[in-house]
């Protein structure tokens, strides 16, 4: 049944929609890191077999040397047996110390499904702490209702507090050396080894080309939250809460010339006209592909306390844009690079022939997670052998998804909240890393209804078929999948990729996710939104939402039966308030950006940190028209959000 009662709750405090980078619990250690502790207990067994063999074998052979002195080549052989004793005793600890491991992986699984989000306060302290989200609700709006997922830890992601003040910003700089790179830098070193090996043995031979590179210069216009680079403006004091669209001078058209540009958790990945990728942003878990941690400019308390202060404590190898460390990368002569994709803490890279790059990782409840089954986090690029002949290339929050020249699909990353449409096992660490490999899965291919195109949002997915099926699949705890029948309910979840009944006939174009709601723009221009309402993602007046009828929303009451808010749209629901068609939407957390085909932009949503471009850190709850001087003579031609930030493009 649609209607449904929630007991209100306070709004949780203890939960800013702050950027996580700077300021969340550090997550658990993943189980991977827990298992040594076990494996030591393993070899006090194994001391106690060796000595109860070794003792015997000898034993035999004074037997021998006592019925015959003949026989002292035998007694040769005795010791040599004994020595064999053991090798095998050996062997019996280390089985031990493996399953060891494997069962203690069955008590963490009962855990609450959290995803939870790496912390920045110690990585990251020399950059302005986040300015208060400002968040203007009710009690209820974070009702009871709400499950307790991964995009909720997601939504802090993008919230993040106030900027503090310049000099306490100061203080905190030096904080930004204590990163624990031990562990990094013998993955990097791995890796490089790794890659000098694979150079030695056989270089990479281009393949036929199958993909071919965007041409169009573009024009950046960047706007939101600033703090950790994400802007990509460098280190200029004004590089931080930009209320209004702004040109990116370091992304100038002709002389860097972007031609696109994606937006990541809190980084930004972009591909040039001259076949260059750029990054910048937050670079934790190795997210830019790059050493960012020398070369840092920071400056002191009195300095940054200084209205004429050159920097703002930024580091300029994370908020300048950069080209990632290729030096340990193997690449064919002559590739070209043709798309990008970025997710929390990956970027992702397609070539001409279809290979496919990537580096940073994924991240799962139990905290880290993996990049690959034998790489942690690739803190440089690296081939993903597993993906040949790739045409498309996308990323959630945590997981990533690829499409063929077949029209088949491949999904990998973390998939606890069904995001990869596969069967996934949670047995152990180990079965549950096998995710990290890209596999296909169950949508349909082949010329007629194979697969068109594939977006995603935080935790959940959608592909369209070449028919005009929108299928979608992954976390449904507030219907942003589309399917209704399980949404409102805790930890609900889409497991296999199914058809959005509801968009049948609708002739779907564009289509992407937030963290709890969706957005879809259609080939005659409608725009259609469904999902979370609780921060405006609709879009939709809230007096025209509640005239709705309770199969298409979700209503919240209190304990006289009065509504308190508009919780879950369940059936995509048409946004009147934009003047002219929509070509192509864009969201993330709980904001949303359309373009229409006129070369205007719209957003609505949560705008605490700027990020709706609207100039007002207040909830933009209607549609609303991005405009300033920078952009209202300009066309429009697309957009991206970030978890706290957001751009426009227009073609050079």
């Amino acid at each position: 049944m649609s209607t449904r009662k929630y007991p209100p709750a306070a709004a949780p405090a203890a939960k800013p929609r702050a950027n996580t980078k700077a300021k969340v619990t550090k997550p658990a250690p993943s189980a991977r890191k827990k298992a040594p502790a076990k494996t030591q207990k393993a070899p006090a067994s194994s001391q106690k077999v060796v000595p109860a063999k070794t003792q015997k074998a000898p034993a035999k052979t004074q037997k021998a040397s006592a019925e015959n002195q003949k026989a002292s080549a035998k007694t040769q052989k005795g010791p040599a047996k004994t020595q064999k004793a053991p090798a095998k005793t050996e062997k019996a600890p280390a089985a031990k110390s493996q399953k060891a491991p494997a069962r203690t992986q069955k008590t963490p699984a009962k855990a609450p499904k959290v995803p939870a989000k790496k912390s920045a306060a110690a990585t990251k302290p020399a950059a302005p702490a986040p300015k208060s989200n400002k968040r203007k609700r009710d009690d209820e709006i974070e009702d009871a209702s709400a499950p307790k997922t991964a995009p909720a830890s997601k939504r802090q992601k993008a919230q993040p507090k106030k900027a503090a003040p310049a000099s306490k910003r100061a203080a905190q700089a030096p904080e930004t050396n204590k990163r624990e790179h031990s562990s990094n830098d013998d993955e990097a070193a791995a890796a490089t080894s790794r890659a000098k090996k694979a150079k030695q043995a056989k270089p990479l031979i281009k393949g036929a080309v199958i993909n071919e590179p965007p041409t169009d210069r573009l024009k950046v216009y960047v706007f939101g939250e600033g703090s950790a680079g994400e802007l990509g403006l460098g280190t200029a004091p004004t590089a931080i809460d930009v209320k209004r669209p702004r040109l990116n001078p370091n992304l100038d058209a002709e002389k860097v010339g972007v031609v696109q540009i994606v937006a990541g958790g809190m980084h930004c990945i972009a591909l040039t006209a001259d076949n260059k990728i750029l990054t910048w942003g937050v670079n934790d878990d190795g997210a830019l592909g790059r050493e960012t941690q020398s070369g840092n400019k920071y400056v002191s308390m009195d300095d940054a306390a200084s209205d004429d202060s050159e920097t703002n404590g930024l580091n300029d190898r994370e908020s300048v844009p950069m080209e990632p460390d290729w030096s340990t990368t193997q690449i064919a002569d002559g590739t070209r690079w043709v798309q990008v994709a970025a997710g929390d803490s990956t970027c992702f890279a397609l070539t001409d022939d279809g290979r496919v790059y990537g580096w940073g990782t994924f991240r799962g409840n139990k905290g880290d997670f993996g990049f690959t089954t034998i790489v942690d986090k690739a803190w440089r690029p690296m081939l993903l052998p597993e993906l040949k002949n790739i045409t498309n290339i996308i990323a959630g929050a945590n997981h990533a998804i690829a499409l063929d020249k077949s029209g088949a699909a491949w999904s990998w990353g973390a998939g606890e909240q069904s995001q990869l449409g596969r069967k996934t096992v949670e047995r152990t660490n180990e079965t549950q890393r096998n995710t990290l490999i890209p596999r296909q899965f169950g949508l349909p291919k082949g010329p007629k209804n194979g697969i068109a195109s594939i977006s995603t949002g935080g935790y959940h997915s959608f592909a369209i078929s070449r028919n005009g099926n929108v299928y979608s699949w992954g976390l449904n705890n507030m219907g942003q999948t589309g399917h209704p029948e399980n949404a409102g309910e805790d930890g609900a979840a889409i497991h296999n990729a199914n058809i959005v009944a509801s968009l049948k006939g609708k002739n779907v174009t564009s289509i992407v996710g937030g963290a709890k709601h969706s957005v879809a723009a259609t080939a005659n221009g409608e725009c259609f939104v469904w999902g979370s309402m609780k921060q405006g993602e609709s879009g939709i007046p809230r007096d025209d939402l509640n005239d709705l009828p309770e199969d298409i929303l979700m209503k919240v009451y209190d304990e006289n039966k009065k509504v308190t808010y508009p919780a879950i749209l369940l059936q995509p629901t048409k946004i009147d308030d934009i003047d002219g068609a929509v070509t192509n939407v864009a969201a993330n957390s709980d904001t949303s950006i359309a373009v229409t085909k006129e070369g205007k932009a719209y957003s609505w949503g949560f705008s605490g940190n700027y990020q709706t471009g609207t100039g007002s850190d207040d909830t933009e709850v209607e549609a609303t028209m991005i405009d300033n001087t920078a952009i209202r003579e300009q066309i429009v031609t697309g957009a991206g959000v970030g978890g706290q930030f957001g751009f426009l493009t227009v073609k050079a």
